[in-house]
């Protein structure tokens, strides 16, 4: 596999790192690098695969000017296109896991000509603020109690140590992502060198900005009707990040979306079914559904 690094430069003068695995002439796109370049790295066999690192992330260029920073995942939407037309692709498909399932449905709506297929994995729910029963939401006695645990270690605060508060509270987030906490270990990011990555840093800009601008974006069915191209979101049924019941919204909004359930996934299904997450991902990427996508009713 063919694999090249560097940097590219946002209209606004940020500078983004990418990784371009590949030489197979379908591209995809796969924002997060850090966190997703281990886990699909496997998809550049047979594709041109660009990761990178969204803005003030990663080992992208840190922002202290609050003016770059105050648009939110709507910044991330302007560099997904710098990105591909960086590469000068004129159509890519694009992979995206958790809030940034959410930018990528932004792109698709905003940029739908150069979008070929588009796949979300645990994607953000669709309509901010949507309350879910609880049979399509993975709150458990797991998570309550991580929660509880939480709150706590938030109100003694750093104590002078943050690398230390950050790894107290990574320690109790971590089980959270799989189904079942023994699982934890099978998750194999490695961003603690990386300054952006640090627990406190990311907390603050999620909380400051990225998460207003989720929750101010108020989508139509106008909207949806705009991303017209296939969408392939796969959730888990036991997500406690991001409600299982946004993933099937998805699926029912978007003009031609289908959704994979992965029964006993949490918010990375791949570590608890990776045949099914992997091989309906290659099979909708190659061009068709995946036998276990449902199509839903609005």
């Amino acid at each position: 596999m063919t694999l090249t690094e560097g940097y590219l430069t946002t209209t606004d003068g940020i500078r983004v790192f990418f990784q371009k695995a590949g030489t197979g002439p379908d591209a995809v796109i796969v924002p997060n690098a850090a966190y997703m370049f281990d886990d699909f790295k496997h998809l550049a066999e047979h594709r041109t695969v660009i990761f990178y690192d969204l803005r003030n992330r990663g080992r992208s260029d840190a922002i202290t000017d609050a003016s770059k920073l105050k648009g939110g995942v709507h910044n991330d939407v302007a560099d997904l296109e710098a990105v591909r037309a960086y590469f000068d692709l004129a159509r890519v498909s694009l992979l995206a896991h958790s809030y940034v399932g959410f930018v990528v449905a932004l792109y698709a709506m905003r940029y739908p000509e150069h979008v070929n297929r588009v796949v979300q994995i645990g994607p953000s729910q669709p309509l901010p603020g949507k309350q879910y029963p609880p049979h399509l939401q993975g709150a458990d006695a797991v998570s309550a109690e991580a929660n509880a645990k939480m709150m706590e270690l938030q109100k003694e605060g750093p104590a002078g140590d943050p690398e230390e508060f950050g790894k107290k509270m990574w320690a109790l987030m971590k089980p959270l992502y799989v189904a079942n906490p023994e699982d934890a270990h099978k998750i194999t990011w490695s961003v603690d060198h990386l300054p952006n990555e640090s627990l406190i840093r990311l907390m603050t800009y999620f909380t400051q900005y990225l998460s207003p601008s989720i929750q101010t974006t108020n989508l139509t069915p106008q909207d949806f009707a705009k991303a017209g191209m296939p969408v392939l979101t796969i959730h888990g049924a036991r997500d406690r990040h991001a409600p299982y019941g946004g993933g099937r919204d998805w699926a029912s909004f978007l003009p031609d979306a289908r959704l994979v359930t992965v029964e006993g996934g949490a918010h990375l299904p791949w570590i608890e079914s990776p045949e099914k997450v992997f091989g309906s991902i290659d099979v909708f990427l190659d061009g068709r559904w995946p036998e276990t996508a449902e199509r839903l009713q609005p």
